[in-house]
């Protein structure tokens, strides 16, 4: 009878070292195991992310400098409101145009940028989130519709993105120009109201 009796007591102290002992450890090895392939994966995708970074980096860096120079003029990365009106008035002088009457105001073109709503599923409304800001600007010059409509087109043309929103004109007969050609009958007063962009960080 012993014979049989010390087995199973043995098995019974085997099963219960198991479940009091080498249970736990297993399951502590296995989730060992687990953190060492979800810190293998993280590892692989940092990996991935620095090839990504190394191949944008290699790219941005083939891109002629002026070029980049002339991207950051298109869409600067902060407002930059002075070199703005120095640029304008840079092209409105050749034609004997001053800028007068120089409005801006920055705080309330970002509340524009980051306040904007869209419509998703459901037909609930939720602040859009937008990578650039919004600039308005508004000036008043003088000067002959010739010259007027030159310097417009110098204004649209120029490499920093601006939209011309409005122009609003009437005649200006008092005020002096630098043209031969123009008498003071041709002389007008432009309003301008434009927008420009910059890029947020």
């Amino acid at each position: 009878m012993m014979r049989f009796i010390m087995p199973i007591i043995l098995i019974g102290i085997a099963v219960s070292v198991f479940f009091v002992f080498a249970n736990p450890l297993y399951e502590d090895v296995s989730a060992l195991k687990i953190q060492a392939t979800a810190y293998n994966e993280a590892l692989d995708n940092s990996k991935m992310l620095e090839n990504e970074r190394d191949k944008l980096t290699a790219k941005y860096n083939a891109v002629d400098p002026e070029n980049l120079i002339k991207i950051k003029k298109l869409l600067p990365e902060n407002v930059d409101n002075i070199r703005l009106i120095l640029e304008i008035e840079q092209m409105a002088s050749p034609y004997g145009m001053v800028l007068k009457d120089v409005k801006y105001n920055t705080t309330d073109t970002n509340a524009v940028a980051t306040t904007t709503t869209a419509v998703v599923q459901g037909g609930i409304a939720k602040p859009a989130h937008k990578d650039y800001g919004i600039f308005d600007l508004e000036f008043s010059t003088s000067g002959t519709y010739h010259n007027f409509i030159n310097f417009t087109k110098n204004l649209e043309s120029n490499l920093r993105i601006v939209d011309i929103s409005s122009i609003a004109f009437s005649s200006d007969t008092g005020v002096n120009i630098n043209t031969k050609s123009a008498s003071s009958s041709e002389v007008y007063k432009y309003n301008f109201h434009i927008r420009t962009y910059w890029l947020k960080n």
